[in-house]
């Protein structure tokens, strides 16, 4: 699964580096990065609850 991010849309709340901080990362100036944008199946569980509990539906699931 692949995921992007819409740094318009995006507040820094953190909640997808809490779930899966390994993929998401804030850096120092609350700017969202993804670590692994591709990241495998075994990771498609947490992608996709951090996609859907993104208060701000700032994270996409790209095919």
């Amino acid at each position: 699964m692949k995921v992007e991010v819409d740094l318009d849309r995006c507040e820094a709340n953190g909640v997808c580096v809490g779930i899966a901080p390994d993929i998401f990362e804030l850096d120092d100036d609350d700017e969202l990065h993804i670590n692994q944008p591709d990241s495998g199946a075994a990771r498609d569980d947490d992608i996709r609850s951090a996609i859907a509990q993104c208060p701000r539906a700032a994270l996409t699931e790209v095919p």
